[in-house]
């Protein structure tokens, strides 16, 4: 049984891999930076990065979902249930273009598994207050910065814009070619650092996202340790699997943000990148259990601010209904397992 754990819990880091990957880097996709295959690429080195630090940067995290949410000593029939309730639809999600929380999956089905295995066993007094209200309260705050950011880089693109227009058209007769070429000068070498950031944005993003992520998995599998395997080796595993699952199918994602939700210009994509990487980065270090897919749903969506014609309302239908499903959808499939294997 302990192999058949080992199994599962990779599959999990894989189907991880494939819908979570591309939501740090979506966005260099949708403002025409870069090739989605390539930015996958770079999502993909950046969270592997953040997955071995997450043992030390995020201790708190392993051990919420070691013991936080179902206390009791885990069984393999029950680390079984929870990960093929997981694992069923992270990659159905996946198949169908969904983008939708492997977090919210994991905690619907050690509720679903857990409430068989162990009723007594399950925190439901401290699941408000640890888990709902950091995944509900990310994709508001998410959204309320990114659109304050949003606003604010827009004008101050705008303000500069303007002055080096008048500055060009107030300059001396004969200089007006050499202001002109100056200005350009100018916006190049702004949209050269803009471009830096977007990238190194769309990194820190991945990175705390696999930081997030990571400990989520290696504590529901760390108990089922095979042939004397040590939680680093599992760690190490993981990684291995999320990588290769965000390499092989994280394009169907990647395209369904960066292009679907709304059109992102390459200042916006900096802005909804620098929000999901510190909300995220911040979660895991505090042992929020925060949702990289809605932080990074809300933080793009955020960027319309109060125009909220530039979304799209479909795609926007389609994610909540998505979210919604998840956690019922895991709990139901986790405790059917259950029922059939314990």
């Amino acid at each position: 049984m302990e192999v058949l754990v080992l199994i599962l819990v990779l599959a999990l880091a894989a189907a991880n891999g494939a819908n979570d990957v591309p939501k740090g880097v979506a966005t260099l996709a949708g403002a025409g930076v870069t090739r989605i295959r390539t930015a996958i690429l770079w999502g993909t080195v950046a969270t592997a990065v953040g997955c071995l630090v997450s043992l030390t940067l995020a201790s708190k995290m392993t051990a919420l979902f070691s013991k936080g949410i179902v206390s009791a000593a885990p069984t393999p029939a029950f680390a079984v249930a929870v990960l093929v309730g997981t694992v069923f639809w992270v990659i159905l999600a996946t198949v169908l273009k969904l983008p939708v929380s492997t977090t919210h999956a994991l905690v619907g089905a050690l509720l679903g598994a857990g409430s068989l295995f162990a009723a007594d066993a399950v925190q439901w007094n401290g699941l408000l207050g640890k888990v709902v209200q950091p995944l509900l309260l990310s994709i508001l705050v998410a959204y309320a910065i990114s659109a304050v950011l949003g606003v604010i880089t827009r004008k101050v693109v705008a303000t500069s814009a303007a002055s080096k227009a008048r500055a060009a058209e107030q300059a001396p007769d004969g200089g007006g070619l050499a202001t002109t070429v100056g200005v350009q000068e100018e916006v190049t070498k702004a949209q050269k650092a803009i471009g830096i950031g977007h990238w190194m944005t769309s990194g820190l993003a991945s990175f705390a996202r696999g930081m997030n992520d990571a400990p989520k998995i290696v504590a529901i599998g760390s108990f089922a340790l095979v042939g004397g395997m040590t939680p680093t080796t599992l760690l190490l595993l993981v990684t291995v699997a999320m990588a290769v699952g965000g390499l092989v199918g994280g394009s169907r994602i990647a395209d369904r943000l960066a292009y679907s939700v709304i059109k992102i210009p390459h200042v916006e994509g900096f802005t909804a990148n620098l929000t999901t990487a510190a909300l995220v980065g911040l979660g895991a270090t505090l042992g929020l259990p925060m949702s990289t897919t809605q932080v990074s749903a809300g933080a793009i969506s955020g960027i319309a601010a109060n125009d909220l014609s530039r979304l799209n309302k479909k795609t926007v239908r389609d994610l909540l209904i998505a979210w919604l499903l998840t956690p019922p959808v895991g709990a139901a499939v986790a405790a059917g397992v259950y029922l059939l294997i314990a």
